[in-house]
């Protein structure tokens, strides 16, 4: 039983670094936004050529946001996946092994 209760705690644990990493994700997110209207207030003040000439990068950091949350996403489902498939090995191991000594007392 006690191999069910610690693949249980590395699902609970799974499941806590997924939030943590969405949280990570959502400062790192915010922080860029940040920066770049700093630098889109800094841009007014000077030449209207530079500032011209420095689109898309909304989308850069659009496109680079999906797919860092997609990407840490899937690591937290596939964690998930892994502590499952640890219970359920477990799980039948036990039973297994249950079945293994009845067999050897003879019932």
């Amino acid at each position: 039983m006690s191999e069910i209760i610690r693949a249980s705690s590395d699902a609970t644990e799974a499941a806590r670094q997924s939030d943590q990493f969405a949280i990570a994700l959502a400062a790192v997110h915010a922080a860029q936004q940040h920066q770049q209207q700093e630098q889109s207030a800094c841009r007014h003040h000077g030449s209207p050529a530079r500032a011209a000439t420095s689109g898309g990068g909304g989308v850069k950091w659009l496109a680079v946001g999906m797919g860092g949350s997609a990407l840490l996403l899937s690591v937290a489902v596939s964690a998930v996946a892994v502590a499952v498939s640890a219970v359920a090995v477990t799980v039948c191991l036990l039973i297994l092994r249950s079945v293994l000594a009845d067999v050897r007392k003879g019932r």
